[in-house]
């Protein structure tokens, strides 16, 4: 009488007799589901993979198409110089660029340079070291930003 009421309280016990029932069921079933079943996981995935690569791109401010380009814990601020470069470089077609602008955007762009290189050094680095490195980064990146914004007149 208590193994039925443990079985009314909804507990169900996996014996060894239904474990080989459930496994020569999935041998039978298995081989006629899964041609039926894998094509609809396939594009599955692949539409899940999609929406991510979307998003992702989203979240940082860049085409789908250029995502490759910004991987890593240093993406975002690989998005950040890379729209500073093209900042500066409008700087410099600028009719209005003066002198000073000109040599702005050339101290600049090796900033820029050694940025670069230094968030790619980071990838490679504990925690503790990267995320204060990339705050430095980032600093760094506003100063140039706004000085960017002021020259260009925004």
């Amino acid at each position: 009488m208590a193994r039925k009421a443990k079985q009314v309280d909804g507990e169900a016990r996996i014996t060894p007799k239904k474990a080989k029932n459930a496994i020569a069921v999935a041998k039978v079933i298995g081989p006629a589901v899964i041609p039926v079943v894998a094509p609809y996981a396939v594009r599955a995935a692949g539409a899940a993979r999609e929406l991510y690569d979307r998003y992702q791109a989203r979240k940082l401010g860049v085409p789908v198409d250029q995502l490759g380009e910004y991987t890593g814990r240093g993406a975002a601020l690989h998005v950040r110089i890379a729209g500073l470069a093209q900042g500066l470089a409008e700087l410099r077609k600028s009719s209005k660029a003066s002198e000073a602008d000109l040599a702005f955007a050339t101290d600049a762009q090796a900033t820029l340079e050694q940025l670069s290189a230094t968030v790619r050094a980071a990838e490679r680095m504990p925690t503790v070291r990267r995320k204060p490195a990339h705050r430095a980064i980032a600093g760094e990146l506003d100063r140039l930003e706004g000085q960017l914004l002021h020259r260009l007149g925004l």
